[in-house]
Formats: C-alpha cells, structure tokens, sequence
C-alpha cells in the first residue's frame, strides 16, 4: 500500500507540473486522484455522497456490486469502522461519508495509514444531508497501531 501511494505521489506530482503547461482544470483539481467508489446500485445516499466528491473537484468511477463485504474485507476494514460504500482515492481506502475537505487533507498530508473512515450514516454526513440537521461524527484514520481521530463535526439543529 505504501508504494502504490508513493506512486500516486509522483504521478500526482507529474499531473501538476503538466498542468502548469497547458490550460486544464481549475488550480487545485488537476492534482486531485480518481475516487473508485465501491456501492450497492440501489443506495441513494450513495449517489450524492458520489456528487459530493464530484463536486469539490474528484474524478469518481463507481462500481456497483451486491458483495459490499467483500470489498471491506479485501481492504481489512475494521467492523466497528464499516459504513455504506468503499472507495479507493490515491492509494488510500475512504469508508463511508467522508466530506470530501477531509479526503483532500488526506492527500496532502500522506500519513503512514489506510485510509479515513466515517462509520455507519450519520445525519449531515456528505450525502447523508436532511434540512440542516447534523448528528455528532468523526473521521478516523486508519492507522495500523490504532484508529485515531482525524477530524470531528459537532451536532447541529438536532431539535
């Protein structure tokens, strides 16, 4: 996993000084990896967490399966950490409602870890948006020597 994101990294860098050349996407874009997302084909939420990513900028590929456990499973997704949908984005795994800020953060910063991960679907979540409630939620990052947080959203409007 390692080498894939070092790959990715100079692949990313590649993009961007091409992008530097020539006239291209928006600054900012044309250095962001291809989201491969992971869903059941009937999951609405899915969908507009996919226009989520779409919208702040990520080329995203959807693969429509009925064996979501299995793609968890494939990329030892914790139980505990399990949520809707998978991705792939730069040589780290995204589960669940990940706002995309986060994902972005992620790719700049480069920890040494899986991935980021929002379990379950809570309300307000990038996709998971009702009014302008929000359910309390973190994003954690994956790390081998133990999750830990990444970024916390505060409830909101929960009257």
């Amino acid at each position: 996993m390692r080498e894939a994101r070092r790959r990715v990294a100079l692949l990313m860098l590649a993009a961007g000084l091409a992008a530097c050349n020539s006239q291209g996407p928006p600054a900012g874009q044309a250095d962001l990896p291809t989201a491969v997302v992971y869903k059941s084909p009937t999951c609405g939420c899915c969908e507009k967490w996919v226009a989520h990513l779409r919208a702040n900028g990520f080329a995203v590929q959807t693969r429509d399966t009925a064996q979501m456990s299995l793609v968890k499973d494939r990329h030892n997704l914790p139980r505990d950490m399990r949520s809707c949908h998978t991705a792939e984005i730069g040589g780290y795994v995204v589960e669940g409602h990940v706002p995309a800020a986060d994902i972005k953060r992620l790719l700049h910063e480069q920890p040494d870890a899986e991935g980021l991960a929002v379990p379950g679907m809570p309300l307000g979540s990038p996709g998971m948006e009702v009014d302008d409630r929000r359910q309390a939620y973190t994003v954690w990052l994956l790390d081998p020597e133990g999750n830990r947080d990444f970024n916390r959203y505060p409830a909101r409007n929960l009257e």
